[in-house]
């Protein structure tokens, strides 16, 4: 009997491993990004993209209870349309966490520059090594994995509680006024921004086939972590205004001018160690998710067969692990070697995601009732997906370029094994 994904995850490890997915390291620099370019109106707008994100759980929750899949988003997207509709958004998918996720391990370890100057060559290695770790705890097993995130998350909560308590006394009344130094305009487009630090609810879905209760468990973690994320994102943003740490030069260090104004120089420490648990906890849940949707897309037969086999001992997709074990290494060689601009690689990967969404929020609109609330949270979030996705400039083309993929695979797939049969 071939070994299958054991249900063991629960709905507080759900929780943590959902908060880790979306809290990346945004949350260490967007608040004062935000803040720069629309003023104190950025507090309201970060309040509004925090009640679009429960749209986007509302609707993943209602889905979740209709088929508690590996296949996440694609066997929604395949239960709406037809299975090869859920393969193309496979295929899109494959675009996204293999690029996307060392990126992010970069990103994180650049916070460590800071403290110790450290060289190019020594981020990626750092970026390497938490990748590595990620990487061999999913191996080692799922309860293993989620009992380290639930305790990566406690120190990521317990760090930014304390940010937000320290900064809280130094808050001026005077800092919100005016609170439209840049107009209206400007506090809609840095919603642009901050949408891509609500993106990762999806990686949860995966992981159903794994919870004990997948229809309850999963929609009790999934707005769980949502009520936590909205509840750090807006009090960062509010502190962030009233004590006015931002405007400065080096706005990849801004909480750490946040924590400062409470703890001094002791803040450049704590800013370092935050962002290194942030990122591991956001490659760590990705990794999770992602891993689970690649093994489903292969035991269905959208790829190649061989992602489709689980460890005998450790019951875990250890080939699909392992496969992104080396293309992670080969995105840090190659940024290491051509110096590739972080934010120019991460412009694929983020179109895919949002790609994702918009076929996703589709599918919900055909599976779910009109008279239904998941419907209209749906297509509130399908319209908003849409006005950001026309926004992706270039990348619009990168999510067409691996469903193309995707397409002339199955295309050739399904030639041969007709050829075959008439062979036969």
């Amino acid at each position: 009997m071939l070994p299958e994904l054991q249900r063991s995850i629960t709905w507080v490890q759900g929780a943590a491993l959902t908060i880790g997915a979306v809290l990346g390291c945004g949350i260490l620099i967007l608040p004062s990004v935000t803040a720069d370019a629309a003023g104190p109106a950025s507090v309201l707008v970060w309040g509004f993209m925090s009640f679009l994100s429960f749209l986007l759980v509302g609707t993943l929750a209602r889905l979740v209870r209709m088929a508690p899949s590996a296949g996440g988003i694609t066997a929604y997207v395949q239960l709406a349309f037809r299975p090869k509709a859920g393969a193309m958004l496979g295929w899109i998918m494959l675009g996204s966490v293999p690029i996307g996720v060392p990126v992010i391990a970069l990103t994180g370890a650049h916070y460590v520059s800071y403290v110790t100057q450290a060289s190019d060559w020594q981020i990626a290695f750092i970026a390497a090594c938490m990748l590595a770790i990620s990487i061999w705890l999913h191996i080692r097993g799922i309860q293993l994995s989620a009992n380290i995130s639930i305790l990566v998350i406690c120190v990521i909560l317990l760090l930014l509680v304390i940010s937000v308590a320290v900064s809280l006394p130094h808050v001026k009344a005077a800092e919100f006024k005016p609170f439209l130094p840049h107009g209206w305009f400007a506090a809609g487009s840095v919603s642009v921004i901050i949408f891509f630090s609500f993106v990762g609810w999806e990686m949860i879905t995966p992981l159903a086939e794994e919870f004990t209760h997948p229809e309850k468990d999963v929609p009790i973690s999934l707005f769980l972590a949502a009520a936590c994320v909205a509840v750090l994102y807006i009090m960062l943003s509010f502190v962030t205004v009233g004590t006015h740490a931002y405007g400065e030069k080096g706005e990849i260090a801004s909480l750490t001018m946040l924590i400062s104004k409470g703890t001094g120089n002791i803040g450049v420490y704590v800013t370092t160690g935050l962002a290194l648990f942030i990122t591991f906890a956001t490659i760590h849940a990705n990794i999770a998710g992602f891993s689970r949707m690649v093994y489903a897309l292969a035991r269905e037969g959208h790829i190649p067969g061989y992602f489709g086999k689980l460890s005998h001992t450790k019951h875990t997709p250890v080939r699909v692990l392992t496969a992104l074990a080396f293309v992670f290494g080969f995105v840090l060689m190659a940024n290491g070697i051509f110096q590739i601009d972080l934010t120019t690689l991460l412009k694929g990967p983020s179109s895919a995601f949002i790609a994702s969404y918009i076929c996703t929020m589709a599918a919900a609109l055909k599976l779910l009732n009109w008279k239904d609330s998941g419907w209209w949270m749906a297509l509130g979030a399908l319209l908003l997906c849409t006005v950001i996705y026309l926004f992706s400039g270039w990348a619009l083309l990168y999510p067409a370029a691996f469903a193309a993929v995707g397409f002339f695979y199955m295309k050739t797939k399904r030639y041969t094994e007709k050829k075959l049969d008439h062979v036969s």
